[in-house]
Formats: structure tokens, C-alpha cells, sequence
């Protein structure tokens, strides 16, 4: 993967009142460099229960590439690619989320608790080229 068609990615996830918040960062961890900062927000549920937004943003080619490796790791990375219509939006965003209790475990999963965000490079900034990026970046993981 010579070149990264992403100028950056978002991974989040949330922790619930009901979840250990250390369990929820180590899932979160999978994806990310080693030592990478994790940015904190407490929020508030819709009755009162407590919040924490854990997330991180990637920019640097080198990192992007480590959390690309993880998400090459998928079982059902050919299904990803075939969805990218769908999976890519008319800002240039792909989306993807991961099992999170899966992600704990150090394993890279479909499902929900964790998403990631990435702003695929397209010149001029069309759907269609985003998708045509995000798809060649896929085929060469």
C-alpha cells in the first residue's frame, strides 16, 4: 500500500454506565498505533446515566496504514468491498463499525460499538471518485 487515498480516520466508541470504561478503551486500542492518544468526553444519557465518548483521530500516513492493517484482518473484507456504494457518503466519508466486545478480545470484527470514520481524497471531491479511491485502497489490502 504505497499511497493512502485518506486524509484522515476517526475511530469511536462509546462506554455505557453499565461497561468497564478500561475494557472499552483496550477494544478501542486494537485499531489504533501503539501509546496513541485516546481523546475523553463524559456525556449524559436521556435519564441521567453517564456517557464516555472515547475517540481518536489519525492523520499521519504511517498510522492511518496500521489501522488499514487491522481492518484488512476482516473475514468479510470482500462484502466491504462490494458495499462501498453504500458505505460512502456525498462528503467523501467511509464508514465501517466493529463488534466492540470482539475488538476487546483483539479480534477485528463487523458489528456495532465502534465506527470509523475516513475522509477519502477525491479531486474534484465527487461521491464517485471517493468510492473509486476506497476501492482501489481496498483491492491492495
Amino acid at each position: 500500500m504505497s499511497s493512502v487515498p485518506f486524509h484522515y480516520v476517526d475511530l469511536r466508541t462509546f462506554c455505557y454506565a453499565t461497561e468497564d470504561e478500561k475494557r472499552v478503551e483496550e477494544a478501542l486500542r486494537t485499531f489504533l498505533p501503539e501509546d496513541w492518544e485516546i481523546e475523553r468526553t463524559e456525556s449524559e444519557g436521556h435519564y441521567g446515566d453517564r456517557i464516555v465518548v472515547l475517540s481518536a483521530r489519525i492523520e499521519n500516513a504511517d498510522d492511518v496504514r496500521h489501522v488499514l492493517s487491522q481492518v484488512a484482518t476482516l473475514d468479510d473484507i470482500d462484502d466491504v468491498r462490494a458495499e462501498l456504494d453504500d458505505r460512502v457518503d456525498d462528503n467523501c466519508s467511509f464508514f465501517l463499525t466493529f463488534d466492540k466486545q470482539a475488538a476487546f478480545g483483539g479480534e477485528v470484527r463487523r458489528g456495532d460499538g465502534i465506527t470509523l470514520r475516513a475522509k477519502v481524497e477525491a479531486y474534484p471531491a465527487k461521491r464517485e471518485k471517493a468510492v473509486a479511491n476506497a476501492r482501489e485502497l481496498l483491492d491492495e489490502l
